[in-house]
């Protein structure tokens, strides 16, 4: 069983399609889903440009410096930050950005990760807010963390996914973004990431990038310096014409001729 809070700091909110202050950025997408939430409750779009910044839970350590140090430059600038409280780079964000936005996979009153208790006190105490789409006292279930993971999209404008697996579940993030309409970045050079960004991400390695971004110009891998876009091409010149024959001609691995390929059919005029 998960921590729950103490009572004391156990003050929760109900918030309905029908009482004031539910998001704005839900609302205009037709979702209507009860919410609970402890403490302040995400700005809206109209007055604060939303930052979602999620992936992997074993992040690695310098992943996780980037993702605490663009959530802490983003709200330097005003941008309101959001992400899943989950270990690695979800808690990176958080700390990186104190007065964000919590949206968990189990009850407003349960401390989950218990490791995270004293980083969601924190958080209430800056003056951000958990969020949940389950009632109070619901303990997380495996399944609970992908569902609320299209949530976190839909309160953003935008979805970076600094590192990440291609299994990872902030890829489920990212894929909601993409539906929902959302700006969706990816921060290169962890598999999941690439592949992101070989499917039409941004890249993001500054907040100047995000912003860019936002502005809409996000930056794209330059091909026509990309030392595997032009051994592909160079293979394609000399004859090679399947997946296979391009393995064979320039010694890559398969996952990288595929991952490369993509990013060259989707950057083609």
């Amino acid at each position: 069983m998960a921590n729950c809070f103490p009572p004391v700091t156990a003050s929760i909110a109900v918030v309905r399609p029908d009482l004031p202050g539910y998001p704005g950025r839900l609302a205009a997408l037709g979702w209507q889903p009860t919410l609970y939430s402890r403490g302040a409750l995400p700005p809206e779009a109209s007055a604060v440009t939303t930052i979602a910044i999620v992936g992997a839970r074993a992040a690695s350590s310098q992943a996780m410096r980037r993702a605490e140090q663009l959530a802490s430059e983003l709200a330097g600038r005003g941008r309101h930050i959001v992400s899943g409280g989950a270990l690695g780079i979800d808690g990176a964000a958080h700390r990186g950005a104190l007065a964000s936005t919590v949206v968990l996979g189990c009850g407003v009153d349960v401390a989950y990760p218990k490791r995270h208790a004293a980083l969601f006190e924190r958080i209430l105490a800056h003056g951000g807010g958990l969020l949940a789409m389950l009632p109070p006292g619901t303990q997380p279930r495996a399944g609970t963390f992908v569902a609320r993971n299209p949530l976190i999209a839909a309160l953003a404008d935008a979805v970076v996914v600094v590192e990440a697996d291609v299994k990872s579940g902030s890829l489920s993030t990212a894929a909601a973004g993409t539906r929902l309409g959302r700006i969706v970045c990816a921060w290169p050079g962890s598999p999941g990431c690439d592949r992101l960004i070989a499917r039409g991400a941004g890249i993001v390695e500054s907040t100047g990038d995000l912003e860019a971004a936002l502005a809409g110009a996000p930056r794209r891998p330059q091909l026509s310096t990309d030392p595997l876009a032009v051994q592909l091409r160079a293979a394609i010149a000399a004859g090679a014409r399947t997946v296979d024959a391009l393995v064979h001609a320039t010694g890559l691995p398969v996952r990288t001729v595929l991952r490369t390929l993509a990013t060259m059919e989707q950057h083609t005029p």
